[in-house]
């Protein structure tokens, strides 16, 4: 009896059907979105079953945008990122464990700004589906919570009244669609 063995699939993520976002609170009454436009990820899995999936992501610092150029500026700099010194942001999978039908917890490694650090993020797979073009396609939606000055970003702004400029907490949240590579 011939005994099969199990083919590995790679996928990468299609940046554009992908958003890489972050939000935090901005004198603790409002929240403030920003984003990555420049990442790439890859999966790799045994079969399309993504219960072992190994997960790589990296995003450019520089790509960093929230509609105002100045605060850009501002969370580019060594204040905040330091994108001269620390260009990517990455994160490497560690376990994927399947909590539902469609639903992972995801934990893996995440280094912004030379400190890495474990996270968990609550991860949604949306589906499996053929494009136009014949691409085989995977959603999902990832978010999770961070604390920025365990990863070195500890600008702190004080308001006159003593609130808090900017939170500690920053949500991620990541909807990502991956293609299937021959």
């Amino acid at each position: 009896m011939a005994t099969e063995t199990a083919t590995t699939t790679s996928w990468v993520i299609d940046p554009t059907h992908s958003e890489i976002q972050f939000k935090v609170k901005h004198l603790v009454i409002s929240t403030v979105t920003g984003s990555f436009t420049q990442y790439e990820g890859q999966v790799e899995s045994v079969g399309e079953d993504f219960t072992d999936a190994k997960i790589s992501f990296s995003a450019d610092i520089s790509s960093i945008t929230t509609g105002n150029e100045q605060r850009d500026g501002h969370l580019k700099s060594a204040d905040f990122f330091d994108a001269e010194s620390f260009p990517k942001l990455t994160f490497t999978s560690t376990n994927l464990t399947k909590t539902g039908d469609d639903t992972y917890n995801l934990t893996g490694d995440l280094t912004i700004r030379g400190t890495t650090k474990p996270i968990t993020l609550k991860v949604e797979h949306g589906g499996i589906m053929q494009d136009f073009y014949g691409q085989t396609k995977a959603g999902f939606e990832a978010v999770g919570t961070i604390k920025r000055k365990e990863f070195g970003l500890t600008w702190d702004g004080v308001t006159e009244a003593g609130g808090v400029v900017v939170s500690d907490d920053v949500k991620l949240v990541l909807n990502i669609q991956l293609t299937k590579q021959a």
